[in-house]
Parts: C-alpha cells; structure tokens; sequence
C-alpha cells in the first residue's frame, strides 16, 4: 500500500518536472524570438523591445489557450515576488549605473518634483476619480483603502517602458527628466502603498498625515544613504584590496554581488530598494568602476546592461502571456461593458493626473532657472506628460499583492480591477510606447543635435559635459572660461563657481584619495589596467 503511493507520488513529481522544463524550454526560446525579432525591427520608428516582447507574448498565450482548448494561457504564473527580487533590481541598477550623473544631479530638483509630488498628487487624483465614478458602476464595494491603494497602484510609471522609449544619448535632457521621475515614482508609489497597507485609516488625522509624510522622508533619505554606503564599500574593498592582480573573475562578482546586496538589504530593513540599488549604481559607477582592470571594466558595463535588457525583456513577455489568464477574465465575462468602462474611467484619470502636475511643476521649476538653456518648454512638457503615461510591470506586481491570493482571486470586484489593470498596461505601453518616438520627433526635430555637448566622462561609457550651461566650463587645472558676473542677474544666470565646482574640490580632496574612482586607480606594475603610471593631470 505505501510502496504503490510512493510510485504515485513519483510518478506526478516527474510529470510536473517534465511540464516544467518544457515550459522553460519554451519560454527561453521565446526570449531568443525576441531578441532576433526585436534586432529586425530595430529601424522601425513604431516598434520597441517592449512592445515585440509584449505582442509575443500575447501571441503565445493565445496559442496556448487554442492548444489547451480554453484551460490556459501562460507557462508560468505572475509573481509580484519574482518581479520585485529578481527582475526589477538589475534593470534600476544598470540604470543608475549607466545614467549620466551630471544630467541627472544637473535637474535633481526637478526630478524630485515630479517623482515625489507629482506622484503624490497623481495618486490623491486617481483615489478622488475612482471614488465619483466608481459608485456609479456595480462592481463591488471598495473601502478607503482600497481606493487609495488603486490610487497608488496606477500613479506609478513604468520606467521601464520609458527608457526603452527614449534614448539618453539623443534626448540628454528628456531622458534624465523622464528616467529619474521614474525611478523615484516606482519608489514613492511603492512605499505609498505599502505604508497605505499598513496604516489604520480608520483613525486618519492630520498627526497621522504627518506621521506618513515624515515616515517617506525617513524612508527616503535612509534607502538613499544605504544605496551609497554600499557602493562606497565595494569601492573601498577593490582599491585596497585590488583583486585585478590576480583575478578578474573575484572583482567582477564582487561588483555584481555588492550591488545585489544593496537592494536585499534595503528589503531587509523594509527601505525602498529601488532607490537603494539605484544610487548604489551610481556611486559604483563613480568610484568603484574606475578601481577595476581594464578588462574588468568591460565585462561589467556589458555584463549589467545585459542582464537590465534580458530582464525587461522577461517582465514584457511574462505580462504579455499572463494577460490571457482565462480564470481572471472567465470571472467578468457576463459583464464586459463593466471591464472596459473601469479600464476607460482608470486611463482617463492616469492623464488627467499626470497633466494635474507635469505642467504646474514644470512652469515652477522653470521659473527658479535663469538659463533658457534649462527650461522645460511647452513641446518638451507634453513629451514627458505622455511617455509618463505608460504603466507596466510595477502597476501588475502591485495590484495582484492587492487584490489576488497566490495569483488568483474569487471576488468579482477583485477580478475586474485585475482584468483593468492588464488592460491599461497593455493599451498604454502598445499605443502610447508606440506614439512616442514619432512624438519626440515632431515636437523636438533638433533634439539630437545637442547630443555631443551632452554627455558625461564618469560614466562607463563617456566623455565630457559642462555641468551648468552648454556654453561654460570648469577646467580641472583649476583655470576657469566662466567670467565674473557683473550684476545679480549676470550672477544668477551665470555664477563663477558651480555646486560641482565645490563638489569636484571635494571629492578630489577627500572621496578619491579613500575610495578610489578616475585619477586614483592604485598602480601595479604589469597589471592589466595599468602598463604606466596613472596621469593624475587628466582626472
């Protein structure tokens, strides 16, 4: 009797082994679909990784569905849990990684504003939306949690999306704007929905709004200063340490190892690890990157941009086959009309609120910046309202933490703002994804042209920008092209020393010396970074 319930048993663990690596087998060779398709279609004004890996996706997941006739569309079920730990964290690191620091440090501010007010306001708008015309629909009863976790579930951009759409190279400015609003809203809407999951409502009060505020101030400046202690260390351990002499194999898996850890820790502690990992990113990319060997140096820059694509790639793919889930859609099928009128309501409050604060906050920013240079104009505010538009991959994760169980929900109001959800991903990130890059092109002809006065020598793929203006200068000699301003304005417009005048004089002085970076590389003599001596003249 046991022995025949243990070859039962047996039996069903191989035939799940067996249905597990054809669905892997399957699934990595639609990535490789993906990549081929995605290399054909890389002229093509309309089409971007993100949208081929998509449309794949759903293409598969009807296949299945004929196959199965009707039983299931996917190979794998979604997993906020996969998104959040092991997808997400290579693509925001190799973002802050690669991300030109002057640019972005450059509209920090500005950046700011957008992702942290405006993702604020986005979300108080979307809440107040959903509770009008949500009465007016039957489609369940939400408290005042649920609305405001709906709020902060469609207040958060896919900056993934984004950065597939837009290219830093060619739209410098726009990229840094639109990129780090994407960063510090997936933050921002994240730790607002969990503090939101967490947090008594029922006893809501100003103490309390204040208790909230200050709780993502603490949440903020902590996941911050965590992000750039890790990479400080890494920077420190490599330059004394200096494993290239022997190994370029341990220095590499150290960087990939550290900046992994930086994210867990963060989760850890319950920090925000997307802005952990990202400026853990981007203070390696300062120091510890230039402390590696040359040969190093390129296995990392290619090493992380190609785990940031394979990933992005997965996530696209993965919510493309998901879609189809037919227990999700089976549950508002006698009801259609319901689905598409949530699904229209939600995408008309996600413009509406991204309007509410692109335009305000950018009329604000542009009135502290003396240099026309700087300002955001109109043509560039719609170009950012409407790349910010998509939703993807964060806006899924949190919906299904939400309103599923282990993937899978049996209330029908659950069930409907699930099915919306995938619906808004899919129509904003094939429509407005595709949109995009004819838009910038109509509205900014010229933008490209900036391109080679705009880049940066401290990141790994590099050269030189001014930090305040286009048409100005530090030397590193210490011999300054900016003249003495003549009036306030003159001053205002064009000050003799920058904040990155202070902070080079800074960080030459005391971070370089310490923890390494450009100029300060240690010297081993036959290393494979160094045949000569370092020219600290050139740092």
């Amino acid at each position: 009797m046991l022995a025949s319930h243990l070859d039962s048993l047996a039996s069903k663990l191989t035939t799940s082994d067996h249905a597990s690596v054809v669905a892997l087998n399957l699934f990595v060779a639609l990535l490789c679909a993906c990549i081929v398709l995605g290399h054909l279609l890389e002229e093509n004004r309309w089409m971007n990784e993100s949208i081929t890996a998509l449309l794949i996706g759903l293409g598969t997941g009807v296949s299945i569905l004929l196959i199965s006739k009707g039983k299931s569309s996917h190979l794998l079920v979604f997993s906020e849990d996969l998104f959040f730990i092991y997808l997400l964290p290579p693509i925001i690191f190799n973002a802050g990684f690669q991300v030109k620091k002057k640019q972005f440090f450059r509209n920090f501010v500005t950046i700011m504003l957008f992702g942290a007010v405006g993702t604020i306001i986005s979300c108080t708008i979307i809440s107040l939306g959903v509770t009008q015309f949500f009465k007016k629909l039957d489609i369940g009863t939400f408290d005042l949690g649920d609305i405001l976790a709906i709020g902060a579930i469609f207040a958060a951009t896919d900056s993934v999306c984004t950065l597939q759409v837009l290219n830093q190279d060619e739209t410098p400015l726009l990229y840094s704007l639109v990129f780090g609003e994407g960063v510090v809203n997936d933050a921002t809407s994240v730790v607002v929905f969990n503090a939101i999951q967490s947090f008594d409502l029922t006893h809501l009060n100003h103490e309390a709004a204040f208790h909230l505020f200050g709780n993502f101030l603490y949440l903020f400046l902590l996941s911050t200063l965590l992000g750039a202690a890790t990479g400080l260390i890494s920077a420190y351990v490599i330059k004394k340490l200096y494993f290239g002499r022997h190994s370029t194999d341990r220095e590499v898996a150290l960087m990939m190892l550290m900046a992994y850890l930086s994210y867990m820790l963060a989760e850890l502690f319950d920090l925000s690890g997307i802005l952990t990992v990202f400026f853990c990113g981007i203070v390696m990319s300062h120091y510890t990157w230039h402390n590696v060997t040359e040969s190093s140096r390129i296995t990392t820059k290619h090493t992380f941009a190609t785990l940031s694509f394979l990933a992005e790639t997965f996530i696209f793919l993965y919510v493309g086959m998901d879609a189809l889930d037919i227990d999700k859609w089976r549950s508002v099928s006698d009801t259609p009309g319901t689905s598409i009128a949530v699904s229209s309501i939600l995408m008309g409050l996600i413009m509406v609120g991204r309007a509410a604060f692109i335009f305000p906050l950018s009329f604000l920013s542009n009135l502290a910046k003396k240099n026309q240079n700087e300002k955001i104009n109109f043509n560039m505010q719609i170009v950012i309202w409407w790349s910010g538009l998509m939703r993807g991959a964060v806006s899924m994760a949190l919906a299904y933490n939400k309103f599923t169980r282990a993937g899978h929900t049996e209330v029908r109001g659950n069930a409907i703002m699930i099915t919306s959800t995938i619906t808004v991903c899919l129509f904003s990130t094939v429509v407005f994804g595709m949109l995009t890059k004819p838009l910038i092109s109509y509205l900014l002809p010229h933008q490209s042209a900036t391109t080679s006065m705009l880049s940066d020598e401290n990141t790994p793929k590099s050269i030189h920008i001014p930090l305040l203006d286009q048409d100005s200068f530090i030397e590193p000699s210490g011999n300054h092209n900016v003249p003495r301003p003549d009036s306030i304005r003159g001053f205002l417009t064009r000050p003799t020393r920058t904040v990155h005048y202070y902070w080079r004089q800074f960080d030459d002085s005391f971070m370089r010396p310490v923890f390494g970076g450009r100029g300060f590389v240690p010297f081993v003599p036959g290393s494979p970074t160094e045949r000569d001596p370092p020219d600290l003249s050139k740092a």
